[in-house]
């Protein structure tokens, strides 16, 4: 028998592929260590080293909004860890409302109601040719700053209170049992968990799909009301808010920057998002639709089972281009006085006169949250995608 002549490794076509790929990464990482070694030789001969030991500094400064207890003693490295997590908060908000106002929006976008239509194309046209820090001043400066002072506030049911001090809304107050009922949240999980997987499981068995959604958020909802009655004292206490003095006690209260900066954000991407959901459903073939409305689906269920499935494999890719939009467009916060991340790290440059350190934190942190974003959505991408044989 003839022995099966094999290519050699320096012909074979995947080999070289490879060797180019691993060529051009040592490419590029000499080239940023070159730049990195004559930064830090420029700053030398002027007397500067860099390092990161200012982290552990004094920050001997205040910051006016922060989800973990903070005060001018702790260290820089704390009052970078506020500014990160404003910018989570503010980010993450932000995308859930533009997700929801730009589906409603690009939904609405396809409507034949003339009025509905012509409404969201002109929302739409408006936000997408306005400049975001415009916007987000004219948003802060011309909206919030001007609303009622707080003895003339806006009262809404609830009660809300809307004035040029921002929102304040009704919040529960942890109570003793509060941490026993998180255990009893996070059981409520579990068992949406797997109410999701066997529902999952379940429609691709019979080619039905359930409301996977709808039937895992009763489940959680069920064992959180179960628990909350169970419970001999209340988890939590509802502290409403209410007018004393020049400002709002009790509840939650936003300042209108954040307010300001989460609703801009949101009003913004809504609509580049409502453009992408249009794009999509005008993707998906009319003879779908056609043959949908044909066995008797009504409006939502021809939206639910058959528009949007298809539709999702081609939004989720823009679609996380807008989230990393909103993510990294949220560093305009500055310029309306929200402490974000870029702001934070801007006061302790100017503490500390490590303008290199500090950008490069702020880079670091952009970079990863944006690729723990891309990770999500594009496993999320995956479940979606049409699968070929």
């Amino acid at each position: 028998m003839e022995r099966q002549r094999t290519t050699p490794f320096w012909r074979d076509e995947r080999f070289l592929q490879l060797l180019a790929q691993i060529a051009f990464l040592a490419l590029v990482a000499a080239m940023l260590y070159y730049l990195y070694r004559n930064m830090v030789s420029s700053l030398e001969r002027q007397g500067v080293i860099t390092s990161f030991r200012f982290l552990s500094q004094t920050a001997s400064f205040d910051i006016g909004e922060h989800l973990i207890s903070f005060t001018r003693n702790d260290t820089n490295a704390r009052a970078f860890a506020v500014g990160l997590l404003n910018t989570l908060l503010a980010s993450f908000l932000g995308i859930v409302f533009a997700t929801l106002l730009g589906i409603l929006i690009g939904v609405a976008r396809l409507s034949s109601n003339l009025l509905v239509n012509k409404l969201a194309a002109f929302y739409i046209e408006v936000f997408r040719n306005i400049p975001l820090l415009v916007f987000l001043i004219f948003w802060y400066g011309g909206v919030f700053i001007k609303l009622p002072r707080v003895k003339d506030a806006i009262i809404l049911p609830g009660p809300t209170f809307i004035s040029n001090r921002g929102v304040a809304i009704p919040w529960g107050m942890p109570t003793e049992s509060s941490n026993l009922y998180w255990g009893i949240l996070g059981v409520g999980l579990i068992v949406a968990v797997i109410v999701a997987w066997r529902l999952a499981w379940q429609g691709r068995r019979t080619g039905r799909t359930p409301l996977v959604g709808l039937w895992a958020t009763l489940a959680f909802l069920v064992v959180a009301v179960l628990g909350w009655v169970v419970l001999p004292l209340a988890p939590f206490s509802l502290d409403i808010p209410s007018v004393k003095g020049l400002n709002t006690v009790g509840g939650l209260r936003m300042t209108p920057e954040f307010a300001a900066l989460v609703s801009g954000l949101a009003l913004y991407t809504a609509a580049f998002i409502a453009e992408v959901v249009r794009a999509g459903i005008q993707a998906v073939s009319k003879g779908q639709v056609e043959a949908a409305k044909a066995l008797g689906l009504n409006g939502f269920q021809l939206l639910r089972l058959v528009v949007f499935p298809q539709a999702m494999r081609v939004i989720v890719p823009p679609l996380t281009s807008q989230y990393l939009n909103l993510t990294k467009n949220s560093s305009l916060a500055a310029a309306i006085g929200y402490p974000d991340l870029y702001s934070v790290s801007g006061t302790i440059y100017n503490q500390t006169g490590r303008a290199v350190e500090a950008a490069i934190l702020i880079m670091g942190v952009y970079l990863l949250i944006s690729l723990v974003t891309s990770l999500v959505m594009n496993w999320y991408n995956k479940k979606v995608r049409l699968v070929e044989r």
